[in-house]
């Protein structure tokens, strides 16, 4: 079976995915920062995480994943703060809300979980060797900063040279928080305790303070994965500072490659415009739901662009995913048996037995990068006639099964759950500029301008929709 080939941030190459230690692919991902809930931007990441997983997973190749909850940094502490809750209270109802929203979207539980507060000793633990060997060292203040000039490589991932830092770059990005140290470069790994910060420090041998972001990453990755791993994942708006540090702090501490494979998701744009709460197109699951559509629609809509590319999430896109989505669980019940599952789609792929069937083209594209808008287009290519054969009785019991077998692939690999062809609504919302060009139809009709008609009605079509005309008007249904 062919294996996923995908690109690394660092090397800027692709690179086929495989175990370095033959038995199991290890990574880490960056997981949420509870503090409030999570939006569908952040989501994206996470999805596409679960995505990862799940094609290495189907391509027979065994995983662990271990995805952080950030449950201690200045956000957290500050917000915890405002609410009269403690720490470990206001980050556990907001880890229980990413869950929830996570179990709806479909997400694959990691394997291991760990959080930052659980792990402060590990973290303090990994400063005293970077103290130690020179590559970190306290304040006055009870601080303590990683040298960057200690690590000649510092910038690789990024290409961003100590020249740039001293300019700027490291004051604004590696560390906002005004405290007492050597070089406008260096990144803070434990803080001072601050009046504000409440009743939330932890002892250690330079005082009572807690550790910078970084370091959390680099404590956990190291415990539960090795000094070295297969795969860290991110969005690409953690490449600097924090992935950046995570690396200079893991190897300098080490001496090894912190991690083989870098692996990005770009961001998701809302409408053309990047996410804010000022524009109000800040999102989450639940805003989702109260415009009437479901998780899973959001995961096929946040799947289908590539994920090194920016895309841009609509209510338009939403009802595409409605629309495919029930497509596609009409076809599953024509082939008249009920799909494989997960679990026996990867030990298949394990002993190399999974056969995509006519679907082949489209589970290659997923190996060639996760090349998701590919391999969409190549499953509805294989959609159409297939479609046509099983109208007209044309195919046979085995080769139901094998379409089956090959669509389940694709199914499990994007996470779909699909919904009840017979409980399917077709009281759709019509995007705008489908109803654009229905009335202006509507209009070239009225006008006996059949030609301008029928090519307006093509595009209507060409748009998923069709138009129902009748004596004083038309509706439009989903093709």
């Amino acid at each position: 079976m062919k294996r996923l080939h995908l690109h690394d941030t660092l090397s800027r190459d692709r690179s086929e995915i495989f175990p370095e230690d033959g038995k199991i692919f290890r990574f880490y991902c960056c997981g949420p920062t509870v503090y409030g809930p999570a939006h569908i931007g952040n989501f994206r990441a996470f999805l596409v995480q679960d995505f990862l997983r799940r094609v290495i997973e189907l391509s027979g190749i065994k995983t662990l994943h271990v995805r952080n909850i950030t449950d201690v940094d200045d956000k957290t502490i500050r917000e915890a703060q405002k609410s009269d809750l403690s720490l470990i209270d206001f980050t556990a109802e907001w880890t229980k809300r990413f869950h929830q929203d996570a179990k709806e979207l479909n997400m694959l539980d990691p394997h291991i979980e760990p959080s930052a507060v659980q792990h402060i000793p590990e973290q303090i633990q990994l400063i005293e060797k970077l103290i130690e060997s020179g590559n970190a060292y306290p304040s006055e203040d009870g601080s303590v900063y990683f040298s960057v000039r200690s690590y000649p490589d510092y910038g690789k991932l990024t290409r961003i040279d100590q020249r740039d830092l001293m300019a700027g770059a490291g004051e604004t990005a590696n560390d906002a928080d005004e405290y007492d140290k050597d070089n406008v470069c260096d990144f803070v790994l434990w803080k001072a305790r601050k009046p504000e910060d409440g009743d939330n420090y932890w002892d250690s041998p330079w005082g009572s303070g807690r550790p910078g972001w970084h370091l959390e990453c680099s404590a956990m990755g190291m415990k539960y994965l090795g000094e070295s791993f297969d795969l860290h994942a991110g969005g690409v708006d953690l490449c600097f500072p924090h992935h950046e540090n995570e690396i200079a702090q893991s190897e300098a501490c080490t001496g090894k490659d912190f991690v083989r494979h870098w692996f990005h998701n770009e961001h998701l744009m809302v409408d053309g415009s990047k996410m804010s709460k000022s524009l109000g197109n800040l999102y989450t699951l639940r805003d989702i739901h109260d415009r009437g559509f479901s998780a899973s629609e959001l995961r096929y809509s946040l799947l289908s662009g590539s994920y090194r590319t920016k895309i841009n999430f609509s209510f338009d896109r939403m009802n595409e995913a409605r629309i495919n989505l029930k497509r596609i669980a009409i076809l599953v019940r024509d082939l008249g048996a009920d799909l494989p599952s997960y679990e026996e789609l990867c030990e298949c792929a394990s002993s190399e037995d999974t056969v995509p069937g006519p679907f082949e083209s489209s589970w290659d594209a997923l190996l060639e990068d996760l090349n998701a808008p590919a391999a969409l287009g190549e499953l509805f290519v294989a959609i159409k006639p297939l479609e046509k054969e099983l109208a007209e009785g044309n195919v046979t019991d085995a080769d139901k099964k094998a379409a089956l077998n090959g669509l389940a692939l694709l199914i499990h690999a994007f996470g779909w759950v699909l919904p009840e062809p017979e409980s399917i609504q077709v009281s759709l919302d019509v995007p705008d500029h489908v109803k654009d060009l229905a009335e202006k139809r509507w209009a070239a009709k009225e006008d006996k301008d059949w030609a301008e008609s029928d090519r307006l009605r093509d595009a209507v079509l060409a748009e998923g929709w069709v138009i129902k005309d009748s004596k004083d008007g038309y509706d439009l249904e989903p093709s």
